[in-house]
């Protein structure tokens, strides 16, 4: 009987093992068993996508192929100072004394020699043709006596300057050498957050005794960034990245994985003064468009409408009854500019500019300024409600522009006798301010109420009816909000500033 039902139990496992067997490979014919569309996306997702060693390999080949371009940069600056008066005196007759002093001891002891001093500058810059043309920052060339270019071989040559342009920051020098290493210029328009970036310069390269360029790598961390802007230099459209740009990498290529330039390093943001992981550099496309003109040595002009012009907000928008945000609002058309040619008026919402739509300020101003002088273009326009196509000849933009602008800002700050402007360099040396949030008066009609209430020109007015006062947007809000008379308070005290009479402004 035992052995009758081991017999059984035989049967029963070759039976269980010929189903499992066929269920196998009937579920592989069916094709039960393949893996889901999740499990595989998970596989493939779970799989490197980039290959470690390759990519090592990527920044060894872009350092080998851009570094023998990348050049060390020296400018040296003379300057003279006169011989030191030895008495000083102070007081309306001060200057009078001084020069009595200053011939008495010229006469005993002759003319006293001046001193030079010389000032030495070091930045990067790359090679941008065969023929030895190389483009750097104007600030590394800035007003230099002599410009001296030493190669990653360390060969050296003296430089002479070609050409620069300070609203770009941007400047071509040469060198008398031949079948030079050169660098391929991308494109940075096609440039995106997150990819590559390789910053190559020589950041303090003559201190430790070698001309080869150093490479460092992170992202593409942001675009069209802008830093302050000042008389001389307009930094907009930047591209900010956290590989380390060190001093005495300015003027040095910052390129892509491919070894393209994509940008010239200008600038990092530092507490410091060491890099923090915040650089920024210049698109290579804005060197393009003046390239030509600055190896031929040629002045870079920038076209001009002469307006002052703002974004659109959800408000003004609606406001204006656009169906959307784009474009920029006329604030101001300045007298006898090109836009006041052209007929332009204040509320006017820029739509397009020479066929291409205008999304903000940033894009119309760029558009603007690579516009060549003298070229008439077509601007579309919404004025109230209506499209209008102005036709206007692109100027060129002056060289004392800000100059222009403050004096149609003062025109619009004219309130009961008085002119304000805010607080830049010039009036803060002028009428010797320290106070920076804040604005100051720049002239007072003979008078006027505000002349009666004892203020003068150069006095700060910190407060309106105890509102404060931080900027002419502030000054402005506070004078419309005035019905009758105002409590100025300025650093010298308060003042009572009457109501206007019919007829004044």
């Amino acid at each position: 009987m035992f052995k009758s039902q081991q017999g059984k139990i035989k049967i029963w496992l070759l039976a269980l093992t010929v189903g499992v067997a066929a269920g196998l490979l009937l579920a592989v014919r069916l094709n039960i068993l393949a893996p889901s569309k999740a499990e595989s996306e998970i596989e493939v997702k779970a799989s490197p996508s980039i290959n470690a060693e390759a990519l090592e390999n990527d920044f060894v080949r872009v350092a080998k192929e851009v570094g023998p371009a990348v050049v060390s940069i020296s400018a040296e600056h003379t300057e003279k100072v006169g011989p030191r008066s030895y008495f000083q005196f102070f007081g309306n007759d001060g200057d009078e004394f001084n020069q009595y002093f200053d011939q008495f001891f010229k006469d005993f002891f002759g003319e006293m020699p001046q001193r030079e001093y010389k000032q030495k500058g070091l930045g990067s810059g790359f090679i941008i043709d065969e023929e030895g043309y190389i483009l750097t920052n104007q600030h590394v060339v800035e007003n230099a006596d002599k410009i001296t270019v030493t190669l990653p071989d360390g060969r050296r040559f003296d430089a002479e300057l070609k050409g620069s342009d300070s609203r770009s920051d941007l400047a071509v020098i040469k060198i008398e050498a031949k079948h030079l290493p050169v660098l391929k210029l991308g494109n940075s328009d096609q440039v995106k957050i997150g990819q590559w970036a390789i910053a190559v310069g020589n950041p303090f390269g003559f201190a430790v005794g070698s001309a080869e360029p150093t490479v460092t790598a992170g992202i593409i961390s942001a675009l069209n960034r802008s830093l302050p802007q000042t008389y001389q230099r307009n930094y907009t459209d930047l591209i900010q990245t956290d590989a380390a740009i060190n001093p005495g990498n300015s003027g040095g290529p910052l390129v892509n994985i491919k070894g393209e330039v994509i940008g010239i390093n200008v600038a990092i943001f530092s507490p410091s003064g060491g890099n923090i992981g915040i650089g920024f550099a210049i698109p290579v496309n804005t060197a393009n468009d003046i390239l030509a003109r600055l190896i031929a040595g040629k002045k870079v002009l920038y076209g001009w409408l002469g307006i002052t012009i703002q974004d659109l907000n959800e408000e003004l928008a609606g406001y204006f009854k656009l169906p959307d945000q784009q474009g920029a609002l006329v604030l101001k058309v300045l007298e006898n500019s090109p836009a006041a040619k052209a007929g332009f008026k204040e509320g006017d919402v820029i739509r397009k500019f020479s066929g291409q739509p205008v999304q903000d300020v940033r894009s119309l101003l760029r558009e603007v300024n690579k516009t060549e002088v003298g070229k008439t273009v077509p601007v579309e326009v919404i004025r109230e409600q209506r499209t209008l196509t102005l036709r206007v000849e692109i100027g060129e933009r002056p060289e004392d522009i800000d100059e222009l602008m403050s004096a149609a800002q003062a025109q619009d700050s004219t309130w009961r006798g008085m002119e304000v402007s805010e607080i830049n360099a010039d009036l803060a040396r002028r009428y010797r301010i320290k106070e920076q949030e804040a604005v100051v008066i720049i002239s007072i009609e003979p008078k006027s109420p505000a002349s009666l209430a004892g203020l003068l020109a150069g006095d700060v007015i910190l407060a309106i009816n105890n509102q404060r006062i931080k900027s002419l947007k502030d000054y402005e809000q506070a004078i419309k909000s005035v019905p009758a008379d105002a409590l100025i308070r300025t650093e010298r005290g308060f003042a009572v500033v009457k109501k206007e009479l019919a007829g004044n402004k």
